[in-house]
């Protein structure tokens, strides 16, 4: 059974594990020595300064031959004790500098060191559930709809027969199929039908093998337009596989044979035509058949169209419907589909195809040369990046305007494709554009989230970089909102009021007359200082950043960063510690929740350093007693819902409103796709990232919550703000249930007794069919 089965399958293909990494570590700087360095740390760069450079001269006077003389001697000396004291200064300058690096671990350290283990021990909780809620959120913000493989598209056209266009009988049975498929596929169907050409034509089959179910051949045609056979299907006999592989032949993989069509192009009906609006200026563009001269043109099928791209298929289908196909077809001529160069450009066609047909997107098959450069206005959006003065985009920035090719033809793999080319292309240097460009309403909602989360895990060499100006102010508020920004608080406050100075330059300079912009009392020729800078304007400049840092956790709390914004007044409400008097518990009361609620606690960030050091710490402790202390802590009594309306009373992001639903801000999911998401939902309920996040005693159920749902929404395509809906939904579901097994149980004789004549039966299932939806 299974050397049949092999038989007809073809080769086995192996699997490549290669490409299953973490699409976080995709974008690494490959070769970035300054990246190494600053991760090594100072030591880990060589230094030459305690090379002296007496060593050089007494080599220079040594090959000369002469014995030095006593005033030559006495020079060196001088020269060798300068140079030993410029590089004993230098080693301190070094040994300076190491030491105010921060190192997080000894801080962090220093705070819990009066700390008890239970406080400490509530910390590392804190920590642990916000680890566990990160897992969901990754999880979150990687999830998207899966784009539709080949086969599966393949399988969709060969149940809904698109553009078929020979019609095979057997047992009385009609197939509709695609002459240039099973001709690629099978050899017995490429005899078969270079007998019969034409359009449209009927053949009735007789097989030699006998026996043969019209079942088992609608199966054997799928095969052959997917390239996979369900090995477990009861009907398949290991006898009747070996006649049929003897009869038709043993097929290639699809995807060697769709690779066929690709590049040789037999057995092709229609052809991409890429024309600009010059080629209808031409003096000889009468000489063609449509009134202009194709610039380029590629043979391609229309099955293979339409199965893969709705665009292509309606283009199609309006065409066949309108009988303009019809004059191509008695000419036996491939249908030209016609594409502005102005909306695709030609230089992108055989990347197109090459998805269309493989699945791949490859940007070396983008052609070069004359003829073959930008296009004025390709789809418009992407022109203020392309036109930087160089030859040619960049490789990020062709992979963005693939992507919006890929969104216009309906292509979602082309698509899908391009954003895992933008993901891997992304870099510090092009975090700015990427942003920039996810966030517009043409970029790609997905890509805008993973370089938002590559903001967050990189916002130490961000902020020490002038990428930091770059950044907008929505992005900036994005990730100081996060609790899993990977940076320090004090470093955090030192980037906010870096970025605000920055910012007030940049108005100051706008503001600035024309008249000096080129002068030497312009503002850029003379530079400013710190204490040119209005406190007034930054402060309002930073209103809305600076109360997302939070303050109570800046370590060392006597920061001078800290305590200069203080003196600036550009932070209104000093941390609690400063406030009363100098209690300890007041800034213990900060980072862990205390028995009561109390105004001090502020939830602290999941910044690893902290994390890591808080749990090895732990570990360092008696085992016994940890355990002991996790049985007597209670549940945070915030997160247990109510058990009357089991409804979180926590606020949402969203709130009534964000929800315009007069004005229909967001499509609503019919019934089939809402009951699908719920399934989904409770699915990924079960999963032990979720079980294990609940599991926790300091886990939030409500954002727990919020991130099973934002994953379910965005995997079936919706905006995030039906999430909220799908919350909404839920609760009304069981709050329908409930009602209606009441009012059934209640009321199911007083029902029945209202329906008692001879219709009685079918008015009740009725009812209660109406009841139960």
């Amino acid at each position: 059974m299974n050397n049949d089965f092999r038989l007809l399958s073809g080769r086995p293909k192996e699997v490549d594990n290669s490409d299953k990494r973490d699409c976080w570590f995709v974008k690494r700087r490959r070769g970035d020595a300054s990246y190494m360095i600053h991760r090594m740390g100072a030591s880990a760069s060589s230094s030459i300064t305690s090379v002296g450079g007496d060593s050089i001269q007494a080599a220079r006077l040594s090959s000369s031959g002469n014995p030095p003389d006593q005033h030559g001697i006495a020079i060196r000396e001088k020269k060798k004790k300068m140079t030993g004291f410029a590089t004993l200064r230098k080693k301190f300058i070094r040994r300076r500098r190491s030491s105010k690096a921060c190192d997080h671990g000894r801080i962090i350290r220093d705070l819990v060191s009066t700390w008890s283990h239970l406080e400490a021990t509530a910390l590392l909780e804190e920590y642990e559930a916000l680890a566990a809620l990160k897992d969901l959120h990754v999880q979150a913000e990687l999830a998207r709809p899966p784009a539709a493989t080949y086969k599966q598209d393949l399988s969709k056209l060969y149940d809904y027969k698109h553009c078929s266009d020979v019609d095979l009988v057997y047992r009385g049975a009609c197939f509709p199929v695609h002459r240039a498929l099973l001709s690629a596929r099978c050899p017995y169907f490429r005899d078969l039908l270079a007998g019969c050409p034409g359009y449209g034509a009927r053949i009735c089959l007789e097989l030699r093998t006998p026996n043969l179910e019209v079942q088992m051949f609608s199966a054997l045609l799928r095969y052959l337009y997917t390239g996979d056979i369900c090995p477990h299907d009861a009907t398949l006999e290991a006898n009747l596989l070996r006649r049929l592989s003897e009869e038709f032949g043993t097929p290639n993989p699809l995807e060697h044979d769709l690779r066929y069509l690709l590049d040789t192009g037999d057995y092709a009906d229609a052809a991409l035509v890429f024309t600009s609006d010059s080629d209808y200026q031409r003096p000889d563009s009468g000489s063609s058949e449509y009134g202009f001269r194709p610039k380029l043109e590629l043979p391609c099928h229309k099955a293979i169209l339409s199965a893969r791209s709705p665009f292509f298929r309606n283009l199609i289908q309006r065409r066949t419907r309108s009988g303009e196909d019809h004059t191509e077809r008695a000419l036996h001529i491939p249908t030209r589909i016609v594409l502005d160069e102005s909306v695709i450009p030609k230089r992108y066609a055989r990347v197109l195809l090459h998805a269309v047909y493989l699945d791949t997107v490859d940007l070396s098959l983008i052609m070069r040369g004359n003829g073959c450069g930008n296009s004025a206005g390709s789809l418009g959006e992407v022109q203020a990046l392309t036109h930087t003065g160089r030859v040619r985009p960049s490789p990020l920035e062709e992979a963005m305007e693939l992507y919006q090719i890929g969104r216009f033809l309906e292509l979602d793999i082309l698509s899908q494709g391009c954003e895992d080319l933008i993901l891997e292309y992304l870099t510090l240097e092009s975090l700015p554009t990427v942003l920039k460009w996810g966030s517009q309403p043409h970029g790609s909602a997905w890509v805008h989230r993973q370089a938002l989360h590559f903001l967050r895990e990189e916002f130490q060499p961000v902020a020490s970089s002038s990428i930091l100006h770059q950044l907008d102010h929505a992005h900036l508020a994005n990730v100081l909102q996060s609790h899993f920004l990977q940076a320090s608080e004090l470093e955090i406050l030192q980037a906010v009021l870096k970025w605000g100075e920055q910012e007030l330059v940049r108005r100051m300079e706008d503001r600035e007359p024309n008249l000096l912009s080129h002068t030497v009392h312009s503002v850029t020729r003379k530079g400013l200082k710190k204490r040119d800078l209005s406190d007034i304007e930054l402060r309002e400049i930073l209103s809305e950043l600076l109360p997302l840092v939070r303050m109570d956790h800046i370590l060392p709390p006597n920061s001078e960063a800290l305590a200069q914004a203080i003196r600036r007044g550009l932070v209104s409400t000093p941390p609690s510690h400063m406030i009363g008097d100098e209690r300890e518990n007041l800034r213990m009361n900060a980072w862990i929740r205390g028995g009561k609620k109390n105004g001090f606690f502020v939830r602290p960030r999941l910044f690893m350093p902290y994390y890591e050091e808080i749990k090895s710490l732990i570990e360092e402790q008696m085992v016994q007693e940890a355990d002991l202390v996790r049985l007597r802590r209670p549940r945070y009594v915030a997160d247990i819902p109510d058990a009357l309306y089991m409804v979180d009373e926590k606020p949402r992001p969203m709130g009534t409103a964000g929800v315009d639903v007069l004005a229909a801000a967001f499509p609503v999911p019919d019934s089939t796709t809402l009951a699908a998401m719920m399934k989904r939902e409770q699915k990924l309920r079960q999963s032990p990232s979720c079980q294990r996040a609940i599991s926790l005693p300091l886990s939030s159920r409500h954002e727990i919550n919020r991130q099973v749902r934002l994953r379910v929404v965005r995997e079936f395509n919706l905006p995030d703000t039906v999430a909220d809906l799908l919350e909404v939904s839920i609760l009304l579901f069981l709050f329908l249930n409930i009602i209606l097994e009441s009012l059934l149980k209640i009321n199911s004789n007083k029902l029945l007794s209202l329906h008692s004549d001879r219709n009685s039966k079918q008015e009740n299932f009725y009812f209660k069919q109406l009841y139960f939806k």
